[in-house]
């Protein structure tokens, strides 16, 4: 997953990690809308809809938009090579063309993955050398946005409950980078 900063609009962007799958409470346990009710709202229920065992996707909508936070995916097509989503059994086979997204976002600040892969797969396209390590960030060589600002890529632990670290601990590595980008 790639998280896009956009500045003060989101409707740019192309939030397809508000598809209903990722909505749905998954089976795999990703807990991405738990961090930021921790994060933002000082409980991992905020945005959980407990009674439909789903998340409030108007409320999370609204939170998306007032913040500047778009999502998209770092490929459109991949393969899986084994029946999990472990980044090291997962074949890119259609890359986003993330210059013309980036294009379509002229406030972008911080372009945001959780992920080998989806670092990769950025890492690739925006011709930078260095993968930063999770909880760091690095500029965007060569790339810069509508004001002249320098673009980051930051990069953050998965929110899958397959990754070995505590949602509490995930949640502090979050919050970190919005306070880092102003968000907090």
């Amino acid at each position: 997953m790639t998280e896009f900063r956009v500045g003060d609009k989101v409707s740019n962007a192309l939030p397809s990690y508000l598809n209903e799958q990722n909505i749905k409470r998954s089976k795999d346990g990703v807990d991405h809308w738990r961090i930021e009710g921790l994060v933002f709202f000082g409980d991992k229920n905020y945005f959980v809809d407990e009674e439909n065992k789903t998340f409030k996707l108007p409320l999370i909508i609204e939170f998306l938009h007032e913040k500047g936070i778009g999502f998209f995916d770092t490929s459109y097509a991949i393969r899986r090579l084994n029946d999990n989503a472990s980044d090291k059994f997962l074949e890119v086979v259609e890359s986003t063309d993330i210059f013309a997204l980036i294009k379509k976002m002229p406030q972008l600040r911080t372009i945001i993955t959780t992920g080998e892969k989806a670092t990769q797969t950025i890492c690739e396209h925006l011709h930078i050398e260095q993968l930063p390590k999770v909880g760091t960030f690095v500029s965007v060589p060569h790339l810069l946005n509508e004001k002249q600002e320098s673009i980051s890529l930051y990069r953050l632990p998965s929110s899958s409950r397959a990754y070995p670290l505590s949602l509490q601990k995930k949640a502090d590595a979050y919050r970190k980078m919005f306070e880092t980008f102003g968000l907090i």
